[in-house]
Protein backbone atom coordinates (compact mmCIF):
# COMPACT_ATOMS: atom_id res chain seq x y z
CA UNK A 1 0.00 0.00 0.00
CA UNK A 2 1.42 3.57 -1.33
CA UNK A 3 1.93 5.63 2.18
CA UNK A 4 0.69 9.15 1.35
CA UNK A 5 2.75 12.09 1.37
CA UNK A 6 3.04 13.78 4.12
CA UNK A 7 2.00 17.34 4.18
CA UNK A 8 5.28 18.88 5.00
CA UNK A 9 7.08 17.39 2.48
CA UNK A 10 4.75 18.44 -0.25
CA UNK A 11 4.85 22.39 1.05
CA UNK A 12 8.48 21.98 1.16
CA UNK A 13 8.86 20.61 -2.36
CA UNK A 14 6.41 23.07 -3.87
CA UNK A 15 8.08 26.20 -2.48
CA UNK A 16 11.32 25.17 -3.48
CA UNK A 17 9.63 24.47 -7.03
CA UNK A 18 8.71 28.25 -6.79
CA UNK A 19 11.99 29.79 -4.93
CA UNK A 20 9.84 30.48 -1.71
CA UNK A 21 11.09 29.67 1.84
CA UNK A 22 8.40 28.79 4.31
CA UNK A 23 6.87 31.07 6.88
CA UNK A 24 5.83 29.34 9.65
CA UNK A 25 4.03 30.85 12.31
CA UNK A 26 3.09 29.31 15.81
CA UNK A 27 0.46 30.17 18.16
CA UNK A 28 -1.04 29.21 21.86
CA UNK A 29 -4.19 27.26 21.14
CA UNK A 30 -6.70 28.50 23.27
CA UNK A 31 -5.28 32.10 23.80
CA UNK A 32 -7.65 33.95 24.15
CA UNK A 33 -10.17 30.94 23.83
CA UNK A 34 -10.52 27.80 21.58
CA UNK A 35 -13.10 29.40 18.87
CA UNK A 36 -10.99 32.06 18.30
CA UNK A 37 -7.74 30.44 17.54
CA UNK A 38 -9.40 28.61 14.55
CA UNK A 39 -10.20 32.17 13.54
CA UNK A 40 -6.99 32.86 13.85
CA UNK A 41 -5.47 29.79 12.22
CA UNK A 42 -7.71 30.76 9.32
CA UNK A 43 -6.00 34.72 9.45
CA UNK A 44 -2.21 33.06 9.43
CA UNK A 45 -3.71 31.05 6.31
CA UNK A 46 -4.99 33.97 4.69
CA UNK A 47 -1.97 35.81 5.51
CA UNK A 48 0.27 33.45 3.73
CA UNK A 49 1.72 31.41 5.88
CA UNK A 50 3.21 28.02 4.78
CA UNK A 51 2.67 25.74 7.73
CA UNK A 52 1.07 26.45 11.56
CA UNK A 53 3.19 25.38 14.53
CA UNK A 54 -0.10 24.73 17.11
CA UNK A 55 1.40 24.97 20.89
CA UNK A 56 -0.52 23.48 23.51
CA UNK A 57 -0.30 25.95 26.99
CA UNK A 58 1.37 24.03 29.54
CA UNK A 59 2.05 25.78 33.20
CA UNK A 60 5.88 24.90 32.91
CA UNK A 61 7.20 25.64 29.36
CA UNK A 62 10.52 25.61 30.31
CA UNK A 63 12.08 26.41 26.52
CA UNK A 64 9.39 29.60 26.23
CA UNK A 65 10.06 33.29 27.35
CA UNK A 66 7.87 35.61 28.69
CA UNK A 67 5.36 35.99 26.10
CA UNK A 68 4.44 32.98 25.04
CA UNK A 69 4.41 31.88 28.81
CA UNK A 70 1.70 34.69 29.44
CA UNK A 71 -0.12 33.52 26.44
CA UNK A 72 0.01 30.16 28.35
CA UNK A 73 -1.85 31.62 31.29
CA UNK A 74 -4.55 33.30 28.98
CA UNK A 75 -5.33 30.00 27.85
CA UNK A 76 -5.09 28.11 31.03
CA UNK A 77 -7.18 30.56 32.89
CA UNK A 78 -9.98 30.14 30.40
CA UNK A 79 -10.63 26.75 31.81
CA UNK A 80 -8.59 23.61 30.92
CA UNK A 81 -7.04 23.63 27.86
CA UNK A 82 -6.33 19.62 27.24
CA UNK A 83 -3.59 18.31 24.83
CA UNK A 84 -7.23 16.55 23.13
CA UNK A 85 -8.71 20.23 23.14
CA UNK A 86 -5.58 21.47 20.81
CA UNK A 87 -5.76 18.48 17.89
CA UNK A 88 -9.35 18.99 18.00
CA UNK A 89 -9.01 22.95 16.92
CA UNK A 90 -7.16 21.53 14.04
CA UNK A 91 -9.98 19.53 13.08
CA UNK A 92 -12.27 22.54 13.39
CA UNK A 93 -9.73 24.37 11.27
CA UNK A 94 -9.72 22.03 8.64
CA UNK A 95 -13.74 22.66 8.55
CA UNK A 96 -13.64 25.86 8.17
CA UNK A 97 -11.26 25.28 4.65
CA UNK A 98 -7.88 25.67 6.11
CA UNK A 99 -5.23 23.13 4.08
CA UNK A 100 -1.73 24.11 5.53
CA UNK A 101 0.36 21.42 7.20
CA UNK A 102 0.05 21.36 11.02
CA UNK A 103 2.70 20.57 13.92
CA UNK A 104 1.60 20.46 17.23
CA UNK A 105 4.60 21.44 20.00
CA UNK A 106 3.68 20.08 22.71
CA UNK A 107 6.02 19.28 25.91
CA UNK A 108 6.40 15.40 26.55
CA UNK A 109 4.79 15.04 29.81
CA UNK A 110 0.90 15.47 28.14
CA UNK A 111 1.78 13.09 25.52
CA UNK A 112 2.84 10.84 27.53
CA UNK A 113 0.13 10.84 30.07
CA UNK A 114 -2.23 11.11 27.38
CA UNK A 115 -0.84 7.91 26.05
CA UNK A 116 1.03 6.94 23.17
CA UNK A 117 -1.25 5.02 21.27
CA UNK A 118 -3.98 6.57 21.90
CA UNK A 119 -1.91 10.45 20.72
CA UNK A 120 -0.93 8.63 17.08
CA UNK A 121 -4.57 8.01 16.50
CA UNK A 122 -6.37 10.69 17.25
CA UNK A 123 -3.20 13.05 15.98
CA UNK A 124 -3.53 10.63 12.31
CA UNK A 125 -7.65 11.22 12.43
CA UNK A 126 -7.08 14.84 12.85
CA UNK A 127 -4.56 16.42 9.91
CA UNK A 128 -1.39 16.70 11.90
CA UNK A 129 1.48 16.17 10.11
CA UNK A 130 4.38 17.27 12.42
CA UNK A 131 5.20 16.85 16.25
CA UNK A 132 7.92 19.20 17.84
CA UNK A 133 8.54 17.95 21.61
CA UNK A 134 11.34 20.14 22.86
CA UNK A 135 12.07 18.63 26.06
CA UNK A 136 12.32 14.97 24.41
CA UNK A 137 16.24 14.51 23.55
CA UNK A 138 17.35 12.22 21.05
CA UNK A 139 18.59 10.14 23.22
CA UNK A 140 15.19 9.49 24.80
CA UNK A 141 12.48 9.36 21.74
CA UNK A 142 13.07 6.25 20.10
CA UNK A 143 10.02 4.39 20.89
CA UNK A 144 8.06 8.01 20.20
CA UNK A 145 9.89 8.68 16.83
CA UNK A 146 8.99 4.99 15.41
CA UNK A 147 5.63 5.39 16.49
CA UNK A 148 5.10 8.84 14.48
CA UNK A 149 7.20 7.21 11.38
CA UNK A 150 4.41 4.32 11.63
CA UNK A 151 2.10 6.96 11.52
CA UNK A 152 3.56 9.06 8.60
CA UNK A 153 4.03 12.40 11.24
CA UNK A 154 7.17 13.86 11.21
CA UNK A 155 9.07 14.15 14.96
CA UNK A 156 11.29 17.55 13.76
CA UNK A 157 14.30 17.89 15.94
CA UNK A 158 15.19 20.99 17.53
CA UNK A 159 19.00 21.85 17.21
CA UNK A 160 20.77 24.44 18.67
CA UNK A 161 24.61 25.73 18.48
CA UNK A 162 26.84 22.99 19.89
CA UNK A 163 29.08 20.57 18.54
CA UNK A 164 29.33 19.35 15.41
CA UNK A 165 29.11 15.99 15.64
CA UNK A 166 25.85 16.68 18.03
CA UNK A 167 24.19 18.68 15.26
CA UNK A 168 25.39 15.83 12.40
CA UNK A 169 23.27 12.85 15.02
CA UNK A 170 20.80 15.22 15.23
CA UNK A 171 19.91 16.31 12.05
CA UNK A 172 21.01 12.74 10.66
CA UNK A 173 17.50 11.42 12.54
CA UNK A 174 15.34 14.48 11.23
CA UNK A 175 11.92 14.34 9.15
CA UNK A 176 9.88 17.17 7.77
CA UNK A 177 12.77 19.63 8.19
CA UNK A 178 15.60 20.42 11.49
CA UNK A 179 14.30 23.54 13.56
CA UNK A 180 17.39 25.41 13.66
CA UNK A 181 17.82 27.35 17.25
CA UNK A 182 18.84 31.11 16.57
CA UNK A 183 19.59 31.88 19.76
CA UNK A 184 20.52 30.24 22.97
CA UNK A 185 17.95 30.57 25.78
CA UNK A 186 14.00 30.41 25.60
CA UNK A 187 11.79 31.96 22.85
CA UNK A 188 11.45 35.97 22.67
CA UNK A 189 11.64 38.65 20.62
CA UNK A 190 15.33 39.55 19.63
CA UNK A 191 17.43 42.23 18.35
CA UNK A 192 20.55 40.02 18.16
CA UNK A 193 21.17 36.23 17.38
CA UNK A 194 23.57 33.99 18.24
CA UNK A 195 27.10 35.04 17.10
CA UNK A 196 28.22 32.17 15.17
CA UNK A 197 24.69 31.40 13.27
CA UNK A 198 26.00 31.40 9.68
CA UNK A 199 27.99 29.08 10.44
CA UNK A 200 25.62 27.23 12.87
CA UNK A 201 23.43 27.13 9.67
CA UNK A 202 25.76 25.97 7.19
CA UNK A 203 27.04 22.93 9.70
CA UNK A 204 23.08 21.79 10.03
CA UNK A 205 22.60 22.30 6.30
CA UNK A 206 26.15 20.20 5.22
CA UNK A 207 24.52 17.45 7.54
CA UNK A 208 21.23 16.67 5.83
CA UNK A 209 19.14 16.78 2.94
CA UNK A 210 16.03 17.56 4.85
CA UNK A 211 15.01 21.38 4.88
CA UNK A 212 16.02 23.30 7.55
CA UNK A 213 14.10 26.33 9.38
CA UNK A 214 15.01 28.71 11.68
CA UNK A 215 13.31 29.93 15.06
CA UNK A 216 13.72 31.41 18.42
CA UNK A 217 13.71 35.31 18.29
CA UNK A 218 12.66 36.44 14.61
CA UNK A 219 10.18 39.20 14.82
CA UNK A 220 10.65 41.26 11.31
CA UNK A 221 10.00 41.18 7.43
CA UNK A 222 13.98 42.45 7.22
CA UNK A 223 14.96 39.03 9.57
CA UNK A 224 12.70 36.80 7.95
CA UNK A 225 14.38 37.72 4.47
CA UNK A 226 17.55 37.48 6.33
CA UNK A 227 17.43 33.87 7.05
CA UNK A 228 15.11 33.38 3.67
CA UNK A 229 18.63 33.26 2.19
CA UNK A 230 20.16 30.35 4.48
CA UNK A 231 17.15 28.11 5.30
CA UNK A 232 13.85 26.69 3.97
CA UNK A 233 12.08 28.04 6.38
CA UNK A 234 11.38 30.81 9.14
CA UNK A 235 9.67 29.90 12.20
CA UNK A 236 7.69 32.89 14.16
CA UNK A 237 6.58 32.98 17.25
CA UNK A 238 6.77 35.46 20.39
CA UNK A 239 6.04 38.49 18.06
CA UNK A 240 2.94 37.00 16.89
CA UNK A 241 1.41 35.74 20.00
CA UNK A 242 2.57 39.35 21.19
CA UNK A 243 0.32 40.47 18.58
CA UNK A 244 -2.50 38.31 19.52
CA UNK A 245 -2.01 39.58 23.22
CA UNK A 246 -2.02 42.94 21.68
CA UNK A 247 -5.51 42.79 20.41
CA UNK A 248 -6.91 40.09 22.86
CA UNK A 249 -9.69 42.75 23.74
CA UNK A 250 -10.36 43.04 20.64
CA UNK A 251 -10.70 39.53 20.01
CA UNK A 252 -13.23 39.56 23.05
CA UNK A 253 -15.96 41.85 22.26
CA UNK A 254 -18.09 40.33 19.09
CA UNK A 255 -18.43 43.97 17.39
CA UNK A 256 -14.63 44.69 17.34
CA UNK A 257 -13.55 40.87 16.44
CA UNK A 258 -12.79 41.24 13.04
CA UNK A 259 -10.95 43.93 13.32
CA UNK A 260 -8.54 42.32 15.55
CA UNK A 261 -8.45 39.34 13.04
CA UNK A 262 -7.39 41.81 10.54
CA UNK A 263 -4.41 43.43 12.42
CA UNK A 264 -3.31 39.64 12.97
CA UNK A 265 -3.87 39.31 9.07
CA UNK A 266 -1.58 42.43 8.51
CA UNK A 267 1.27 41.90 10.73
CA UNK A 268 2.14 38.66 9.15
CA UNK A 269 1.00 39.64 5.17
CA UNK A 270 4.38 42.06 6.31
CA UNK A 271 6.11 38.86 7.56
CA UNK A 272 5.45 37.11 4.19
CA UNK A 273 6.51 39.94 2.10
Amino acid sequence: MDIQVNAIDAAFARLREEGRTALIPFLTIGDPDLGTSVEIIEALEQAGADMIELGVPYSDPLADGPVIQRASERALANGRVTLEDCIQVAEHARGAGVKLPFILFSYYNPVLQFGLERFFELVTAKGISGLIIPDLPIEEDAELRAMAEAANIHLIPLVAPTSNDRVVRIAAKARGFVYCVSSLGVTGVRADFHQGIDEFLATVRSATNTPIAVGFGISSREQVERFSKQADGVIVGSAIVRKIEEVVPLLQSPAMKQDGLAQIRAFVGELKG
